[in-house]
């Protein structure tokens, strides 16, 4: 009987690794050219609206800084944890619970903010999603609950207390009873950076982020101890290193991380809180953290892509109809391609049941 199997190739090339995720991005563009073709729309117009248009003035540059700040902030928190193996799928309630601690004090002093209202709405953001975050670490370190479920589990819970609070405590009461919040007032917003777009001073937050996550993980000794409990629990064990405590610290920094991506969203583009604070940035950030390779500045190349994936989809539909949906297909897709191409690095794929081909071997040497 036919079989399909993988094989381990052993070490994995490392020139092949850093190579899957330029892979990936052309099988996905492949595959984008035959999906718009069988859709019935030019795929060379479709491609370039998806991909080119969006780059090609100053406004659109900066709507993709603008859309990459989250994805960045929050895959390299992420990324650290998945180093140590803590496996946080939570950024999403992480981030709204950010922007719920952050916005909350923009209303609860509006009128009567000033220059210490908005660093303190950073810290309160931080802290927002770094608690939400704190959850699953302890019951990780308590129960042994798989961090995966329980934080997965928070993202929902989060978004239903976000939606209780703008149909109640956060909703403008000059609103029409429409589920928004007021505008913050200028003390609560974060300043922009350039002229005639949204650039604002989060995109200087995800960068000082991106430079602290190499430094912690190049150049520390918990960045050590990080890694080699992600690659070695045992060996770490002899070591004396705690994994508890890394439990603690990289779900803790991956949610304070979070948790200001959710605060520069509400303080930076929207201006306000509303139900739809983030279109699945917590989820993305999870494709943006793989395809970076689990590297600060993969990462935010990855990131950069992934922002194009938003906006590029919003080009499109707006020029050709393309319907809502083909946003969530490409980022599907490339997933998929990223996760195939890494198997096949390190597995070789063989037909055939086992030991077949070595019984081949036997008889041709006899």
């Amino acid at each position: 009987m036919t079989l399909l199997r993988l094989e381990p190739r052993g070490e994995a090339s490392r020139a092949m690794v850093y190579a899957t995720p330029l892979l990936a991005v052309a099988l996905t563009l492949v595959s984008g050219f035959l999906l718009f073709w069988a859709m019935g729309f030019d795929p060379v117009k479709a491609l370039h609206a998806f991909f080119i248009a969006p780059l090609m003035s100053l406004r659109g540059l900066g709507e993709l800084a603008v859309k990459a700040t989250p994805l960045v902030l929050c895959a390299i928190g992420l990324a650290i944890g998945f180093r140590a193996n803590v496996w946080n799928i939570g950024a999403e309630g992480q981030l709204t619970l950010g922007a719920i601690t952050g916005g909350g004090l923009a209303l609860a002093f509006y009128g009567e903010g000033g220059w210490w209202l908005l660093p303190l709405m950073i810290v309160a953001g931080m802290a927002g999603g770094a608690l939400w975050a704190a959850i699953p670490a302890f019951l990780r370190v308590r129960f042994n609950a798989s961090e995966i479920l329980t934080s997965l589990m928070l993202n929902y819970v989060a978004l239903h207390l976000l939606n209780y609070l703008m149909h109640g405590p956060y909703r403008d009461p000059d609103g029409f009873a429409f589920p928004e919040s007021r505008l913050f007032e200028a003390d609560a917003v974060l300043p922009l950076l350039v002229a005639g777009t949204r650039v604002h001073l989060g995109s200087l937050f995800a960068l000082l982020a991106v430079g602290l996550g190499w430094f912690l993980m190049a150049r520390t000794f918990i960045g050590f101890q990080i890694k080699v409990i992600g690659l070695t629990p045992t060996a770490a064990g002899y070591a004396g290193f705690n994994q508890k405590k890394i439990i603690w610290l990289t779900l803790l920094l991956s949610g304070a991380l979070a948790g200001l991506a959710g605060l520069g969203e509400v303080a930076g583009p929207i201006g306000q809180m509303n139900p739809t604070i983030s279109p699945g940035y917590g989820y993305t950030a999870i494709i943006v953290a793989f395809l970076g390779r689990l590297h600060p500045v993969g990462i935010l190349l990855a990131g950069f892509l992934m922002a194009l994936s938003f906006i590029g989809g919003e080009a499109a539909q707006i020029a050709l109809g393309l319907p809502k949906a083909i946003t969530g297909v490409f980022q599907g897709m490339l997933l998929f391609f990223l996760l195939a191409t890494d198997v096949l690095i390190r597995y070789r794929v063989r037909f055939g049941a086992k030991g077949a081909a070595g019984s081949g071997v036997g008889r041709a040497a006899a």
